[in-house]
């Protein structure tokens, strides 16, 4: 990942075994000096693509596809507001497969974890009941439409009642798994026309300002202890 190369360095001092004198220092990246995407830039549509990761796609293959280098990774991850790859980024298809199977057992795959409704709408095509809202296996559901009673209760059932069938779904621990894979795939990626003017920031904002501590923009010398007066 060359987002390494873009931090600025520091002198600490050295505590090596073979350093020559109190005044040695090794020469490091400053792991603390790091960026992150201003929260109001993330409302800013015409800054950003919609981007679908596909299926075993890896942050330098979709950085290759995107802006033609893969060197590039971290710019999808930041832009995407990644800071735990790990867990943030999605899965393999067949990953997700093999990391339900190990949480669940072969068996546990096909077990509902949780009821979710179904969309219905009237006769006039009016909302009755919005799709994937969480419920409990005994959810019951009635309208009245033209003059008809419209439910899922066994125990309303008459001449002017219709049974609605299919009100709620059952989800799966496999499906749940691969649903909130699926929901990581979505993210904003910086567009290509706007690469550029990211970096020329990125390099401006990793500058040191002159300090006691400053030695140039790219390299600044932390306070050596052994020889601080007492």
């Amino acid at each position: 990942m060359s987002y390494f190369r873009e931090l600025p360095n520091l002198e600490y001092q050295s505590f090596l075994s073979d350093r020559k004198s109190s005044l040695d220092y090794v020469i490091t990246k400053n792991i603390f000096r790091r960026v992150k995407l201003r929260d109001d830039l993330e409302s800013i549509f015409s800054l950003f693509n919609k981007y679908s990761i596909p299926d075993g796609a890896r942050p330098d293959t979709v950085a290759e596809a995107l802006y033609g280098k893969a060197d590039y990774d971290w710019i999808v991850i930041l832009t995407a507001n990644i800071t735990n790859i790990r867990d943030q980024w999605p899965l393999s298809d067949k990953d997700v497969y093999t990391f339900s199977e190990n949480k669940y057992g072969l068996e546990g795959l096909s077990q509902i974890k949780y009821y979710e409704t179904t969309e219905i709408k009237d006769s006039s095509g009016r909302l009755i009941l919005p799709a994937g809202k969480v419920v409990d296996s005994t959810f019951k559901v009635s309208y009245y439409d033209n003059g008809l009673l419209y439910t899922n209760d066994l125990t309303s059932l008459g001449a002017n009642v219709k049974y609605i069938s299919n009100p709620i779904a059952g989800v799966t621990n496999y499906e749940y798994e691969v649903l909130k894979n699926n929901d990581k795939r979505s993210i904003n990626v910086l567009k290509p026309v706007y690469l550029q003017q990211y970096l020329n920031d990125l390099r401006r904002i990793m500058h040191y300002d002159r300090s006691s501590q400053y030695v140039n923009n790219r390299l600044i010398r932390t306070e050596n202890t052994k020889n601080t007066s007492p």
